[in-house]
């Protein structure tokens, strides 16, 4: 807190400690790890409280702070803008027993950096990866005391994975800039107009809430993507059955090769990050597959709504993968990626 202006104040709000103590308040048992909850007696109930954050009940707080620390801000009466400057949102699994996690966290881990790639980083954090993006995109892989930990970056935003005190599966989203995340919320323009629009995060704390929500967002499409790392037996039989035929009642459509030809390349684009967050048309469809009609996309996407792929928002032509489509196209690129190259390689290499 600086006695010269402009007065900038930082204020450090730690979420897991106020959920400690709503539990304690609530009367529900639980253990605490360094800045992590476990044993907790009903999980339901944390979940709820959790979900309570009230912005303005922070505000007043930190206003009564700033009245204390910085009285010189009385002689300002046009106010305090608050700000955020970083922000952190962690999804917690926790395991019962250490024997059963550590091995299980070793696998993904180290699976996860290699099969991780710069497009499924900006699909994480809801981005669209550019072809002239100029930020950097990258893993980051540290075996430390506590554990190894691995981390996905793009420009100011990462996230990243870690062993919380040896029982607990961490999975973290951090931003120095919140702009970089995008949502629903009303813009207004200079000439005073308003109007919904899709666009970035604006940094006041008053944001938080929907940033939760994106944040939380990342998190469960990061703990998706890495679920099929593991045992990839349940998606393999999926695949399987989306490579046969299927029916609507008057017609067949062919079933998907999934790891060749136009069907991988199809894969690819529909999984991509802006297609992934936000749905995409017969339209979009077409820039990245210029040879083909109108007609000829909607068929494509027909024998993709058939197969249980896709599913078509109400009344808007749009579409989304459905989380079946989701986890199958996530498991048959991990497959494709981990182990049908790199064996196809060796195969090559003991051939030559």
């Amino acid at each position: 807190m600086p006695t010269w202006a402009p007065f900038r104040l930082q204020f450090y709000f730690n979420g897991h400690n106020e959920l400690a103590a709503k539990l304690r308040k609530a009367g529900a048992g639980f253990d605490m790890l360094d800045n992590a909850l476990v044993n907790i007696s009903d999980m339901k109930k944390a979940a709820r409280l959790a979900d309570t954050f009230n912005v303005g009940r922070l505000h007043r707080i930190i206003a009564r702070h700033e009245t204390q620390y910085c009285p010189v801000l009385r002689h300002f009466p046009g106010g305090r803008h608050w700000s955020i400057m970083q922000v952190e949102y962690s999804t917690d699994i926790i395991f019962k027993r250490r024997q059963d996690f550590q091995p299980l966290y070793e696998k993904l881990v180290r699976t996860a950096i290699h099969c991780v790639k710069p497009d499924n980083v900006a699909t994480f954090l809801g981005r669209k990866l550019h072809g002239n993006h100029a930020g950097e995109i990258g893993n980051d892989f540290h075996t430390r005391i506590q554990g190894a930990r691995i981390k996905h970056h793009m420009g100011k935003a990462s996230i990243k994975m870690y062993d919380k005190m040896g029982i607990i599966l961490r999975v973290e989203v951090t931003a120095n800039d919140v702009s970089l995340f995008l949502h629903h919320r009303w813009v207004e323009h200079r000439d005073g107009t308003r109007e919904m629009k899709f666009a970035p995060m604006k940094k006041t704390i008053y944001s938080l809430p929907p940033l939760a929500e994106v944040m939380s967002a990342a998190n469960r499409r990061y703990i998706d993507f890495i679920a099929a790392i593991d045992d990839p037996a349940p998606n393999v039989k999926t695949l399987d059955k989306i490579s046969r035929p299927a029916t609507d009642g008057n017609r067949t459509f062919r079933g998907f090769n999934v790891f060749h030809g136009e069907d991988l390349d199809l894969f690819n684009t529909i999984i991509r990050g802006e297609f992934f967050i936000n749905g995409f048309t017969n339209r979009a469809l077409r820039e990245f597959f210029p040879g083909k009609s109108s007609s000829q996309t909607t068929r494509l996407l027909k024998r993709l709504r058939i197969h249980g792929i896709i599913k078509k928002v109400a009344r808007q032509r749009k579409y989304y993968l459905s989380q079946m489509g989701r986890t199958v196209i996530s498991a048959a690129l991990k497959l494709r990626e981990i182990v049908l190259i790199p064996s196809l390689g060796s195969f090559a290499n003991a051939s030559l």
